[in-house]
C-alpha cells in the first residue's frame, strides 16, 4: 500500500488525485491511500488576516506535519505545490520527482477591471504574497495592498464581498479546480514573473526510500524537474523566504535551451533587481548551476536588507 500524504484543502486534493491516476496510469496493480494531514498553516486561528510571510513558519506552515508524517513512516510520499515549499528541506527528506508544470502565470481577478493598470486609483487589492505585492506596487504605487489569506473559495468569496476590489492568485490553481472563468485576465511573465516553481507539483519522499523513487520514476517529468532545479537552485543563492519579494521563470526556448529569469525587490516595488541568462541546459547539473549563476548575478546587485531572512 502506497501512501500519499495531503493537506485536506480542495485544491490539495484534486492535486493529490492527480498524482495517485499518474501513477495508477503507470503501475495499475498498485494500492494507493491518499492520507490527509492537517497542517499547522490550516489551523493556527492566531494568523488572521495577516501576511503568510509574518506568520510564524511561514512557507513550511503548509508542509512541516506532512513532512513529519514522511519520516515517521506514516506515509511515503508527500505532495506539495512545490511554490510553498522552503528552499531547504530536512535532512532525510527529498525532492526530486514532478509533475508536468502547468499554467505558470499570475491571474488577476476581478469584477471591476480586467487587468492591474485598468483599476481605479487607490483600490483596494488583497493578496498574502510578498512578490505580487512588490510588482503591483512597482507598477502602481497607488494601490493599497492588504492582507487576504485563505484556500481559494475563501479568498473568492472575500473578494465577492467587497472586502477587496481585486486580487491575485495562481493560474494553475484556479485551472485545476475549474475555477478560471473568475479570471478576468492572465498576468504573462514579462509582467510579472511568477513565484519560483509555480504551477509545479512536488512529490516529496524519504531520501533512502528506493522503492517509492522507483514508482515516482515512472510519473517524473524531467523537463519540468530540470526548470525546478535551475529555479530553487537561484533561491538557494538568494537565501529567499516567503518575506523577500522574488520572482523567478525558467522555460525551454527549445529541446535543450532554457532561459532562466530571476527577481528581487523592495517591498515598496520601488526597486526591482534583476537577472537572466539563456543556456544549453541537458542535465540536472547544467540546470543546477545556470540557478546558482543568475541567482549570484542577482545578489550581486541586490542591496543586503532585502535578502535578509527572518527565523
Amino acid at each position: 500500500m502506497l501512501k500519499i500524504g495531503t493537506r485536506g484543502s480542495k485544491l490539495a486534493l484534486i492535486q493529490s488525485q492527480k498524482v495517485v491516476d499518474a501513477i495508477k496510469l503507470k503501475n495499475p496493480n498498485l494500492a494507493i491511500e491518499i492520507v490527509v494531514i492537517e497542517t499547522s498553516g490550516d489551523w493556527k486561528p492566531s494568523h488572521g488576516e495577516v501576511l503568510l510571510s509574518e506568520a510564524q513558519g511561514g512557507k513550511g506552515l503548509f508542509i512541516k506535519e506532512i513532512e513529519a508524517a514522511i519520516l515517521d513512516e506514516r506515509i511515503d510520499i508527500g505532495v506539495h505545490s512545490v511554490k510553498d515549499v522552503p528552499t531547504f528541506l530536512p535532512r532525510g527528506l527529498c525532492l526530486n520527482h514532478v509533475m508536468d508544470r502547468e499554467d505558470p502565470r499570475d491571474a488577476f481577478i476581478c469584477q471591476k477591471a480586467t487587468s492591474i493598470d485598468e483599476l481605479p486609483e487607490g483600490a483596494i487589492v488583497g493578496t498574502s504574497s510578498m512578490r505580487r505585492q512588490a510588482i503591483m506596487l512597482s507598477r502602481r504605487p497607488d494601490l493599497k495592498i492588504v492582507p487576504l489569506r485563505g484556500n481559494v473559495d475563501t479568498r473568492l468569496r472575500k473578494l465577492a464581498e467587497g472586502q477587496v476590489d481585486a486580487t491575485i492568485l495562481a493560474a494553475a490553481g484556479l485551472q485545476r479546480m475549474g475555477l478560471d472563468d473568475h479570471i478576468a485576465s492572465y498576468i504573462e511573465p514579462e509582467s510579472m514573473l511568477p513565484a519560483v516553481c509555480q504551477g509545479i507539483i512536488g512529490l516529496e519522499i524519504r531520501d533512502d526510500d528506493t522503492q517509492t523513487s522507483t514508482i515516482l520514476d515512472t510519473i517524473h517529468h524531467e523537463k519540468t524537474g530540470m526548470i525546478a532545479t535551475a529555479e530553487r537552485a537561484l533561491l538557494t543563492v538568494l537565501d529567499g523566504s516567503c518575506r523577500t519579494p522574488i520572482g523567478s521563470y525558467g522555460q525551454w526556448i527549445d529541446d535543450h535551451t532554457m532561459r532562466l529569469r530571476g527577481l528581487v525587490a523592495s517591498l515598496d516595488g520601488a526597486n526591482l533587481y534583476s537577472s537572466e541568462e539563456t543556456v544549453i541546459v541537458k542535465t540536472d547539473a547544467d540546470a543546477h548551476a545556470l540557478g546558482l549563476r543568475v541567482g549570484q548575478a542577482i545578489k550581486s546587485k541586490t542591496p543586503k536588507q532585502y535578502l535578509q531572512v527572518h527565523g
